[in-house]
């Protein structure tokens, strides 16, 4: 990983140059042996799935239907370090809500 002498920012290879996507600064990359470049660096861990009954299922009332069973998944959408925010999806009316720890 190599940071921008100008402004700071994390830097790109790009053709055995280091470039800076926020200023357009350039450097050599200089020895190679020194570095690891892959390509999922920046790649998103979230899985998705249209498939909600692939997710663990749990005893839960749905505030729509009145059903006790849901499905739940965790997803951090807060900062890092604040708890994750639990989704249920209804077994049978598919009504989406969260919970939050508070």
């Amino acid at each position: 990983m190599e940071f921008c002498d100008e402004c700071g920012s994390m830097m790109k290879a790009d053709d055995g140059m280091w470039v800076c996507g926020s200023c357009d600064f350039t450097k050599p990359k200089g020895n190679t042996d020194a570095y690891t470049v892959t390509e999922g660096q920046e790649a998103s861990e979230i899985i998705e799935s249209s498939d909600e009954s692939a997710l663990p299922e749990t005893d839960a009332r749905c505030p729509e239907c009145g059903n006790d069973k849901a499905y739940w998944y965790l997803q951090q959408i807060r900062s890092a370090d604040e708890s994750e925010t639990r989704f249920f999806v209804c077994t049978e009316c598919k009504h989406k809500w969260r919970e939050d720890d508070h």
